[in-house]
């Protein structure tokens, strides 16, 4: 029994005393607002105050809150509701699944001290990792929360910071996928690979089942096709692996027992393994007699994508300057705070899923396709997503739900720890890159050749996109004459590489900036300069042969001029402390490589006047409920506050595609533009009233007004259609793009976006240590809809890229923990100033491009380049760990 105050109430629970204080809250008390994102306290999502001190209450066991008070997100407290409102206000609440763990751990600090300074807020929140704003946003909300500043009246109008749509619930403790679960149903857990490669043979199924009160499942169970993949052509990873197992964590056995019942003891599972020799070096894997994973599959390369414009080599061999390099990256975490949770239960015929997914309808045919199940006969409906980046898109736990309640006719719920889901969900791609540039006489770029292998790991995920992704954006945003880009997916029995925020942009804009700063170098030219001389400009062609219409990478790169020459002034001397200056810049193809990718958005009026929009996006934090909602309201003509949402669910939404390669603003956003426009003409048409015409919903009456005329609408006697609206719009859209040919020309995106950043840093010479002092990031939104969410998203990605820079590397069977996986914390991000460039695009929604990628791409290698102005190293690999920088600081001698 124990006895405690919880939230200002008595409260008293019968449970055992060792039992964590986390699983008390969540459990028993059904409080979900505390988050559970490793049970290490490592990430601080489970903050909770205990006697108005925080505590990681995954550490704490029950007992020690006995007699004492807690304090969770549930709760109502002046400083703690001043906290939820400068959140609102300054966007420090993106996915979400941190917020609870900030807000209670600064309302600690704000009790003791109502106005920190940035280093104090700091200090205090360094324990709680966020993996979405990079920090400045909630630092600005903390310093600034207990300040008179009340929230401006906006109208939700295109080019308006309003508070995202769904903040509210955000800082209430939102619902994730561990958060809400049918009572009296089964819990799963997985039986994973020990090894990288194994064969393996079940014992005794039945028995084990019988003795420990469960249930088991296995391949032999799966009634469809056990393959699943993002992408259908290549298809081959199973939802339950039969022998031999390829990667360590691969899932062979699912086991379900009573949820209120005990744990079984899983070390007892009748299952013997056999190690076989793994396939791990990706040189080795390319190898003509290198053992093959897919005996289907000739050799171990899953695909090639290549561009060849022009005669590369001969341009290389009459270039004035020259340049050439490697880079060799590796495995990365997406390390989003939200583990993998879900839970399952069937509606009639109907196997209803609710998960953390980034494409609810890519999920619905692929479990389908698992359970021999006709789409409709699946629902998913997705919960609030902790965090994405793109490990989301590849289903996880979903076919395993799906498989249980349909066999069992139970409600069923799962939750990955912290090892599980860093051991079986999907990685960046390791690189391994050579490359060459050239320039003539007057810095003007002649030519490039850029090879690149690529880890996919163990299944082909993304690696067939990132494959043909890679070569596309090889040169940069920059005229190229003659490109020779040939990139490879190599399947290694490593993790599965999947999609992560870039597709492998990221990896050769590392090489691709580096070399190009060394070729200013060469040439004798400012790297600023240099990059600006070959900036693409209006009507340049691409190195595929598309003429583009609105690059707007000079316009970023020129908003840097005046930060570049301040910086390059302030280089204090320092015997051990060098301090350095980088630029590095970028583009990104908005959706989907010369493929079809397609967004529907519904917007409908009900007879009692109701306005609702169904839009299928799915938000992990980007911001796409409320930006789209503020396109659809801008189109139609009616305020923002008059719309209802009804978001991501395969029953109730059109397919708004997955949410990935910075499309849903731009592909997304175009559709919900397309409706707003159709549903307002239909309503002008009926009121005959003009393009003009300035329109008002009161109750169930529409109004129009132009020119002292006014024209009105009753929608209650209108009959409703088959959704249950008297008028509705649903439009579609595709990005006009073409097919890419053999040597790579065409048309793969028809909107790209821009981006540069600069990067001053200190390194330490003896102790091989960065610092970054300060980060400018000029990014080309085309138009920005929401300019709080757009500087989130920069704020964000520049944290992951400083983790891809300077700590970030994943190790199988190593780093399986947020604690030995290290990821930026409040300490680690510098000030960041944002600087929005708008040259609209003529397909982008209001001229709006996308973003989310494009923020990440530059910063690695302007870190890099900032590394190498300091000190004169050039680094070949990252991360930039100390050991390796103080090693090539040693190979470059004084």
């Amino acid at each position: 029994m124990t006895g405690f105050t919880l939230n200002g109430h008595p409260a008293r629970l019968t449970v055992n005393p060792t039992r964590r204080l986390s699983d008390v809250l969540r459990e028993e008390a059904a409080l979900t607002g505390t988050k559970v994102g490793c049970d290490a306290g490592d990430c601080g999502a489970c903050t909770v105050l205990l006697d108005g001190q925080p505590v990681c209450a995954c550490l704490t066991p029950a007992a020690r809150a006995e007699g004492r008070s807690i304090t969770t997100i549930e709760a109502s407290d002046p400083i703690l509701d001043a906290l939820r409102h400068s959140f609102l206000r300054h966007g420090a609440a993106q996915c979400g699944i941190c917020t609870p763990g900030m807000l209670l751990t600064a309302t600690a600090l704000l009790r003791q001290n109502p106005a920190p300074t940035r280093a104090e807020a700091e200090a205090a929140l360094g324990g709680v990792l966020c993996r979405c704003t990079g920090y400045a946003a909630i630092l600005t909300a903390v310093c600034t929360a207990l300040a008179p500043d009340p929230m401006a009246k906006l109208t939700g109008a295109v080019g308006e910071a309003i508070p995202r749509l769904d903040g509210a619930a955000k800082v209430a403790g939102d619902l994730f996928g561990a958060d809400l679960w049918q009572a009296g149903g089964l819990v799963l857990r997985a039986i994973r690979a020990p090894h990288p490669h194994a064969a393996f043979r079940f014992g005794d199924l039945a028995g084990w089942a019988a003795d420990h009160r469960a249930q088991v499942f296995t391949a032999a169970d799966i009634p469809g096709r056990n393959a699943f993949g993002v992408i259908p052509a290549f298809a081959d990873q199973p939802a339950l692996a039969t022998s031999p197992t390829r990667f360590q964590g691969e899932a062979v056995a699912l086991l379900a027992f009573e949820d209120l019942g005990p744990t079984p003891d899983l070390s007892s599972f009748p299952i013997q393994w056999q190690p076989l020799p793994p396939l791990l070096d990706l040189a080795l894997a390319e190898a003509a007699d290198a053992p093959q994973l897919h005996p289907d599959r000739p050799g171990n390369r899953l695909i090639e994508g290549r561009v060849i414009k022009g005669d590369a080599d001969a341009a290389l061999t009459k270039a004035a300057f020259t340049v050439s390099g490697r880079m060799d990256t590796a495995f990365v975490e997406h390390a989003y705070i939200e583990p993998e949770a879900g839970s399952a239960w069937m509606e009639g015929e109907t196997l209803c899923i609710r998960a953390c997914t980034q494409a609810p309808v890519m999920d619905r045919d692929e479990v389908a396709a698992i359970l021999a199940l006709p789409p409709d006969r699946v629902r998913i409906l997705p919960s609030a997503v902790g965090g994405g980046f793109g490990s989301k898109l590849d289903v996880s736990l979903q076919p395993l739900l799906g498989l249980v309640a349909l066999k069992t006719g139970r409600p069923v719920r799962m939750t990955y720890g912290r090892a599980e889901s860093m051991a079986s969900t999907t990685k960046r791609h390791p690189g391994q890159m050579r490359a060459t540039l050239g320039c003539d006489a007057e810095g003007t770029l002649v030519g490039m050749t850029f090879d690149g292998s690529f880890n996919t790991g163990a299944y082909a995920s993304w690696g067939p996109t990132v494959a043909n992704r890679v070569p596309v954006h090889a040169s940069g945003p920059y005229r190229m004459p003659a490109l020779h880009a040939k990139a490879r997916a190599i399947h290694t029995h490593g993790p599965v590489s999947g999609a992560f925020r870039g597709f492998g942009v990221p990896q050769a804009t590392l090489l691709q900036e580096t070399l190009l700063d060394q070729l200013a170098e060469a040439a004798g030219r400012d790297r600023l300069a240099f990059r600006l001389h070959n900036a693409l400009r209006a009507g340049n062609a691409t190195a595929t042969g598309q003429r583009l219409g609105a690059p707007g990478i000079h316009a970023c790169l020129t908003a840097l001029v005046p930060h570049w020459q301040r910086a390059l002034t302030e280089a204090t001397p320092h015997p051990t402390l060098k301090r350095g200056v980088g630029i590095a810049a970028c583009w990104y193809g908005c959706g989907n490589t010369s493929l079809p990718n397609p967004s529907t958005i519904r917007l409908g009026l009900t007879p009692q006047g109701a306005l609702v929009l169904h839009q299928g996006a799915t938000d992990i934090g980007q911001g796409s409920n409320t930006v789209i909602a503020q396109i659809a309201a801008q189109a139609l003509g009616l305020p923002l506050a008059a719309f209802q949402l009804i978001g991501p669910d395969t029953a109730l939404t059109p397919d708004a595609g997955k949410t990935s390669a910075s499309r849903q603003t731009y592909v997304s956003g175009r559709a919900a533009l397309a409706a707003g426009a159709a549903l307002r003409a239909e309503i002008l048409r009926r009121l005959n009233m003009g393009d003009g015409a300035r329109l008002s919903l009161a109750d169930s009456v529409l109004t129009a007004t132009e020119g002292g005329q006014t024209a009105s609408l009753a929608l209650d006697p209108l009959p409703a259609n088959a959704f249950g609206y008297a008028l509705m719009a649903e439009e579609s859209y595709d990005p006009p793009t073409a097919p890419l040919d053999a040597a790579g020309q065409g048309t793969p995106y028809a909107v790209y976006g821009f981006g540069a950043q600069m990067v001053e840093l200190e390194v330490d010479i003896t102790l091989g240590t960065t610092r970054l002092i300060r980060i400018t990031a000029a990014h080309d939104v085309g138009r920005a809809i929401n300019p709080t969410l757009a500087r989130g998203q920069i704020e964000g990605g520049i944290a992951q890229g400083i983790g891809l820079a300077l700590m970030e590397e994943y190790l199988p069977g190593r780093t399986d923990n947020l604690h030995d996986y290290l990821i930026p914390t409040t300490g680690d991000v510098p000030p960041i100033t944002s600087l929005l460039i708008e040259v609209p695009d003529p397909e982008g929604p209001f001229g709006a491009k996308g973003l989310g990628e494009h923020t990440l791409i530059p910063t690695a290698p302007a870190i890099l380049n900032a590394i190498r102005h300091a000190t004169g190293v050039v680094l070949t690999q990252v991360p930039a760990l100390p050991h390796r920088l103080r090693a090539a600081l040693r190979e470059a001698g004084p």
